[in-house]
């Protein structure tokens, strides 16, 4: 029997391991790197801009099928029901007819009648048709930085989302450890009571640390589940999915960062919104050129092949021999006067082209005040977190003398309380002032466009 309990609770615990192996094992483990990567394949607002790009594909081929050959084929086959008849003088039928004789109704034409042609057309020269083609390359250009630009989108959120989940998992960390160390003094705290050196007050007022610490930690739970939750949903993850950070903030050298960090200088053509201004810049003179183009003449040849008939019987229609036909020619369209039409659209075109140009103007301003605001708070940022770094080391000191002062006798419970809330305040700080400092990093990386390349 004892040997029968053994074996069935090695059985169970070998299928709690391999449960939880396979739970481990289903966890998917990202770095930051792996965590935009996956988004960039993932990301529905990514996959939407590259379906615009398909579509600009398919745009660029129907500019082009334009001056290709284009074919026709037509078949045509008319009952004439009821043949209109035609009214001609009546001295048309009989040349001796009175001239004040009723006109004669004539029918003309037959009761069936068919045709059957082909018709090539061929475009020889448009001058919108040729902008077209190079506007269809720009165009091409710009639906690729689209996509580009979407993807430094998703790569901000996600890291920025990434950089949340790890600090408020550190906040955790650090709470939990605060909840066992004032803990432990409570239990210390209570034996004394019990041997009357401390009053209850005392043990009182630890329990309402603790509690204190307990809901800041649920809380700091909660956000982490949101905080998860968002990183997913930026990545374009389903929300059930398991997921794990493999990235940790322990391992981030700050002055490495800070040395990382110490060149401000930004190049506009480095961001994606210059350079798309850059291709609508292009668009908008390629359209300005397309409008002027209407004024040059357009070449088209054209050839025509086919057959007709036409009997009074059906069966007859098709039982006797068709007659051809053929026709090729030339068309010349030359402008003359459109009535200043084409004028006021090339004034609303130069319009468009010069608010392109002060897009263009206005974004490298704001190019400029990002990169300083930018680092100015990474300053800032990193100048916090040093400060705040300290505060936590002086806080842990102070927190080390009160209790030994307390066992002695010679402090009070209330210093350590205190020093403990002190404590803990430098630490939440100290975590605020190291996401701003991410966050920091986040932002001026993007300034400089080098959050993201492809």
């Amino acid at each position: 029997m004892k040997n029968e309990t053994l074996i069935r609770g090695g059985i169970l615990s070998l299928a709690m391991f391999l449960s939880l192996i396979s739970v481990k094992a289903q966890e998917a483990g990202f770095t930051v790197k792996e965590a935009v990567d996956y988004a960039i394949k993932h990301n529905l607002n990514v996959k939407s801009t590259q379906l615009d790009a398909i579509s600009a594909e398919a745009r660029i081929g129907e500019v082009r099928g334009a001056g290709l050959p284009q074919l026709a084929a037509n078949f045509n086959l008319s009952d004439n029901v009821i043949i209109q008849r035609v009214f001609l003088p009546a001295n048309f039928a009989d040349q001796n007819a009175s001239p004040d004789a009723p006109p004669v109704a004539v029918q003309f034409g037959v009761r069936y009648s068919g045709s059957a042609s082909a018709t090539l057309n061929q475009l020889i020269f448009s001058g919108s048709y040729f902008i077209g083609l190079r506007a269809a390359a720009t165009y091409r250009e710009l639906a690729s930085k689209n996509v580009t630009q979407s993807k430094v989108t998703v790569a901000e959120a996600v890291t920025k989302a990434y950089y949340s989940v790890q600090v408020s998992e550190e906040r955790a960390k650090v709470l939990d450890l605060n909840i066992s160390r004032v803990d432990s003094s409570r239990r210390e705290t209570k034996v004394m009571n019990e041997s009357g050196f401390v009053e209850l007050l005392d043990v009182n007022r630890l329990e309402v640390q603790i509690n204190n610490l307990v809901t800041e930690r649920q809380k700091v739970q909660n956000l982490i589940e949101l905080s998860y939750t968002l990183l997913k949903y930026q990545m374009g993850m389903s929300l059930d999915k398991p997921i794990k950070l493999t990235d940790k903030v322990d391992d981030l050298n700050i002055e490495t960062l800070r040395a990382d960090f110490s060149d401000y200088k930004v190049n506009y053509n480095s961001r994606i919104e210059y350079s798309l201004l850059d291709t609508q810049l292009k668009l908008a003179g390629l359209d300005l050129k397309n409008i002027r183009s209407g004024y040059l003449p357009t070449v088209s040849a054209s050839f025509g092949y086919g057959h007709n008939n036409g009997k009074n019987t059906l069966p007859d229609l098709f039982g006797t021999q068709w007659f051809n036909n053929s026709v090729l020619a030339l068309n010349v369209n030359i402008p003359i006067f459109d009535g200043f039409t084409k004028k006021y659209q090339v004034d609303q075109k130069k319009v468009a082209f010069n608010k392109v140009k002060l897009n263009q103007s206005l974004l490298e301003q704001t190019i400029d005040m990002q990169s300083k605001q930018a680092a100015i708070n990474i300053k800032n940022a990193f100048a916090t977190l040093e400060t705040q770094t300290r505060n936590v080391d002086l806080a842990k000191e102070v927190v080390r003398v009160t209790k030994i002062k307390y066992k002695e006798g010679v402090g009070s419970n209330i210093e350590v309380i205190n020093a403990e809330s002190a404590y803990k305040e430098a630490q939440t700080n100290y975590f605020s002032a190291l996401y701003d400092m991410l966050i920091a990093k986040v932002d001026l990386s993007k300034a400089k466009g080098e959050l993201y390349n492809d």
